[in-house]
């Protein structure tokens, strides 16, 4: 972690040796319930806005790495996601230009401690720490969007070898423009920002020795874009 300007940014390596991404600012911003039928399994409301959470940066879980299976929960889930990485700042994007503002795309999976949220909720309290724990956010490397449908892009989640979930960011609530829209209204976007954009139906849970893989489809080929092993 290096400090720029009294910023943190944490720096990546990708698998190709020597080479570097730019700095990854510290926000790593989350929509929740953004496809219909995964709000409905976990039986929430379809919402009428996107759901917004944050992760810290400790959160990042990269180069696929395993996860350790935390002490404080008995239910740990995943939930696959494409991620978008923002490429420039701003404000109060307006919708025409809020394609421009991501040109890489990733996948990740937003680990969730299900019971301690649920418990949560029922509180009526935050459930940030059910969410943003250490290693709860696992990122791939990132594409650039040109490779693949920008407004349908297909993905999936193989559990030790059998897929469990599928998604196409075409049945998003929110797309990728409104979502960028709608965010920049309260929090200015800055490059290097992350943004995962939802899980699909068919999230559940993991148990130590389990192997996720996420696949993506991009216009010529399926790629494994991430892996992570439970430990």
């Amino acid at each position: 972690m290096v400090d720029f300007e009294g910023k943190f940014f944490y720096f990546c390596r990708l698998n190709l040796p020597s080479i570097w991404l730019k700095p990854i600012a510290m926000k790593i911003i989350c929509i929740g319930r953004n496809y219909v039928d995964h709000a409905k399994e976990l039986n929430n409301p379809v919402p009428s806005r996107p759901v917004v959470f944050m992760k810290p940066p400790s959160a990042l879980l990269i180069s696929n790495r395993p996860l350790y299976y935390p002490e404080f929960t008995k239910d740990l889930h995943y939930e696959l996601e494409v991620v978008l990485k923002i490429g420039k700042n701003g404000r109060h994007v307006q919708r025409a230009f809020a394609g421009d503002y991501f040109k890489e795309v990733a996948l990740g999976i937003d680990f969730t401690a299900r019971d301690l949220q649920s418990e949560l909720k029922k509180k009526g309290h935050p459930w940030e720490i059910a969410k943003g724990f250490d290693h709860s956010a696992a990122i791939s490397e990132f594409i650039p969007i040109e490779r693949v449908n920008r407004t349908a892009i297909e993905f999936q989640l193989k559990k030790n070898g059998e897929v469990v979930q599928k998604g196409n960011t075409k049945d998003m609530i929110f797309s990728f423009e409104d979502i960028i829209v709608y965010v920049s209204q309260y929090f200015k976007l800055q490059m290097g920002d992350l943004i995962y954009t939802g899980t699909p139906a068919g999230v559940g849970p993991v148990q130590i020795g389990d192997k996720l893989e996420g696949e993506l489809f991009t216009k010529t080929t399926t790629e494994s874009l991430i892996t992570c092993e439970i430990k």
